[in-house]
């Protein structure tokens, strides 16, 4: 399939009307065109199956972008979880009581995370993280969190630029503007770095006797050092703060439930949403029962957490990667795709850094110019009819024959990209260089 790249996509043409009634043109930054391929990504759909994702202009990509930003492990509008959610829809979603698959789901968390004893629901991986963090706060009846990784954003997290503009620059999050964000707060979250103890230590150090929490992932781009964990875990309890593992991103992809199983280490609290609704609104907090009760001892609740779309979905999602062994074709597909890139690579000289979870590989050209290299690839990726990303999410509907065409298109335009790694010669971009996740628009 060979696509002829146009700024007049409809798609574009789309976004060029939204960008003037709606701020920054979207709801979700890592969903714009700009960090992928400004002026040229198709940008808005028609209708998506398995993993595959029709555009406005009537073409047919394969989507290995991330396959709706991690959530959907089952692939686009998966059967069986359609079917309980429009069974949900028929017999009424909402009502004046309550729908008894909150316990249903609970129990089901509760049981793949035998360490937990009582969940709450929400909708968002971000407010489960602000749902997490209050809980937290009121447990301890301390103020400050100390945190690695990225949590979403609220103002609990985002404050931690209010004292240095550069905070969250290392991780992975640069040029996030604190406006809006109570002054107040500043000092009140405090970042340490992936797998080091002397940031974590000074930040401890600072601000011991006020740290009610502590929140990290287990793992995302950066294979995690257990000794490390350990050592965080250790000194929250030493302190008297609640651990939090944020399985957002991490959970249902290497490990049915959440990622911190396979590393053999529990938390007090851990929160998830993504991949456990298959792409439906879904987020749950669980949690050891002397913390999660403080839930009650503070204000936390929102009609829309009581819809019970997100419920079917993630009770059928998990069914099913349960009857599956879902994670196994998950991590088995990454690993696939990780030796692929890695192969073609050192045929052609083009030095890459290949990285992330198993299920969720990434890789990085080593090269000056390596934003411009990544763009040209999304860019020669897009006329092959795919999707591209340099980090993906696997999914089950993955095979191998879809996953040898991916990478046989990657080869083919790594060979384009060739003459132009570790040179200044003019990159033959169509439109703009990508930008940075969170990089302002205008």
């Amino acid at each position: 399939m060979n696509i002829k790249l146009t700024k007049k996509n409809k798609g574009q043409k789309l976004l060029t009307k939204a960008k003037k009634i709606i701020p920054g043109g979207g709801q979700l930054l890592s969903k714009r065109s700009e960090i992928f391929l400004p002026e040229y990504w198709p940008a808005y759909y028609k209708k998506a199956k398995g993993y595959k994702i029709w555009d406005l202009n009537g073409n047919i990509l394969k989507d290995f972008s991330g396959m709706g930003v991690l959530s959907c492990v089952l692939g686009y509008a998966d059967n069986e979880v359609n079917n309980k959610v429009l069974k949900k829809i028929k017999n009424a979603s909402m009502t004046s009581l309550n729908d008894p698959d909150e316990v249903k789901l609970a129990e089901m968390l509760i049981n793949l995370h035998p360490w937990s004893d009582m969940v709450r629901f929400a909708k968002t991986g971000g407010e489960a993280c602000a749902i997490a963090i209050r809980i937290a706060r009121a447990a301890t009846g301390k103020d400050k969190v100390l945190f690695c990784g990225y949590h979403g954003w609220q103002d609990w997290y985002i404050s931690s630029n209010l004292s240095n503009k550069n905070n969250l620059t290392d991780l992975l999050l640069p040029g996030l503007d604190p406006k809006g964000i109570p002054k107040k707060l500043q000092n009140t979250a405090i970042p340490f770095k992936w797998n080091d103890y002397k940031t974590f230590d000074e930040a401890l150090f600072r601000n011991k006797s006020q740290v009610g929490v502590i929140i990290m992932e287990p793992e995302r781009s950066n294979q995690p050092d257990i000794k490390f964990l350990k050592y965080i875990k250790r000194k929250a309890k030493e302190i008297g703060a609640v651990f939090i593992f944020d399985e957002i991103t991490a959970g249902f992809h290497d490990q049915l439930g959440g990622k911190h199983l396979k590393l053999g280490i529990n938390p007090d609290m851990a929160v998830f949403s993504k991949a456990m609704g298959n792409g439906y609104p879904i987020a749950a907090i669980i949690g050891v029962k002397e913390v999660m009760n403080y839930a009650q001892n503070t204000f936390i609740s929102s009609l829309m957490w009581t819809e019970s779309v997100g419920l079917a979905a993630a009770i059928e999602t998990i069914k099913k990667m349960k009857k599956h062994n879902v994670q196994k074709y998950l991590v088995k597909y990454g690993k696939k795709i990780k030796h692929g890139w890695g192969d073609i690579a050192n045929s052609l000289n083009i030095d890459i850094q290949i990285s992330g979870m198993d299920s969720i590989p990434e890789f990085n050209f080593q090269d000056k110019r390596a934003k411009m290299l990544h763009t040209y690839l999304n860019q020669e990726m897009l006329k092959y009819g795919f999707l591209n990303n340099n980090r993906l999410a696997t999914t089950y509907v993955y095979n191998d024959k879809a996953i040898n065409n991916y990478l046989d298109h990657i080869y083919k335009s790594f060979k384009k990209i060739k003459p132009f790694v570790n040179n200044n010669k003019k990159i033959p971009l169509l439109g703009s260089v990508k930008h940075s996740t969170f990089k302002r628009l205008n």
